[in-house]
C-alpha cells in the first residue's frame, strides 16, 4: 500500500532489501520509476554461497540476489550495493571481492556503499558474535581477541589492500564508490517529462 501511494503520488524511492519478495513488486517499482527516480539498494557480503548461507541465515543468497539485480537492471531500475557486513579473517579477501565486483559489474549498479573493510561490535552484541564464531569458527574468537581485544572497531589487516581493488574496479566501470556521492545519488529527485500521447488527450 504505501508503495501504491508513493507511485501515485509521483514521489521517488530509495528501498533497500536482502529478499527476492522485491520482484513482487516490480510493476510499482517500474511505475514509480517511469515518473521519477526508483532505487533498490541490496547488500552483498560474500561471493561464496555456502559461507553466505552461515552469514546471512534465512535470506536470500548472494546469487538470488544477483538475480535480482539482473532483473532490475533489464527493467532500467537503477541499483546500489551495500558491500557489508565484511568480516576479518572470515570473508575479508580478494576472491571474495573481485567475485562481488564482478556481480556489480555485471548488474550494471550505479553505486557501492563501502566504509572500509571490517566490522564494528557494540556492548552487548560481542557476546552473540562470539558465540556464533564458536559455532561455525571454531578457534576464531579466540583470534579475534589477539587481534582487537575490546575494539569498537575490527578493520581486516587486508582493509587498505582490498580498498585500493575496490576503487580501481569501480572507477575503471563508472560506479560511484566515495560515500557521498552515492548518497548524494540516493537522495537526489528527479522528475522523467513523459512525452502526451493521442490517447492521453481522448482521455482528457
Amino acid at each position: 500500500q504505501c508503495l501504491e501511494i508513493i507511485e501515485r503520488y509521483s514521489y521517488g524511492l530509495t528501498i533497500l532489501t536482502k529478499s527476492a519478495r522485491i520482484l513482487r513488486d516490480i510493476d510499482i517499482l517500474k511505475a514509480i520509476n517511469e515518473k521519477t527516480r526508483c532505487v533498490v539498494q541490496m547488500t552483498l557480503t560474500t561471493y561464496d554461497e555456502d559461507l553466505c548461507r552461515v552469514l546471512e541465515p534465512n535470506v536470500s543468497t548472494t546469487a538470488e540476489r544477483f538475480g535480482i539485480l539482473e532483473i532490475l537492471r533489464d527493467e532500467g531500475i537503477s541499483a546500489v550495493v551495500w558491500l557489508s557486513p565484511i568480516l576479518p579473517f572470515i570473508n575479508d579477501n580478494e576472491e571474495n571481492l573481485r567475485g562481488i565486483l564482478d556481480y556489480c559489474i555485471r548488474a550494471k549498479v550505479r553505486g557501492i556503499l563501502c566504509f572500509g573493510f571490517g566490522t564494528t561490535m557494540r556492548e552487548g552484541s560481542r557476546e552473540y558474535f562470539f558465540g556464533k564464531l564458536d559455532e561455525h569458527f571454531p578457534g576464531m574468537k579466540q583470534r579475534y581477541i589477539r587481534t582487537y581485544g575490546m575494539s569498537y572497531e575490527c578493520m581486516s589487516p587486508n582493509n587498505q589492500r582490498l580498498y585500493e581493488i575496490f576503487k580501481d574496479v569501480c572507477l575503471r566501470h563508472d560506479i560511484l564508490y566515495r560515500p557521498d556521492e552515492v548518497f548524494g545519488y540516493l537522495k537526489k529527485f528527479e522528475i522523467k517529462e513523459r512525452q502526451i500521447s493521442l490517447f492521453d488527450l481522448e482521455e482528457r
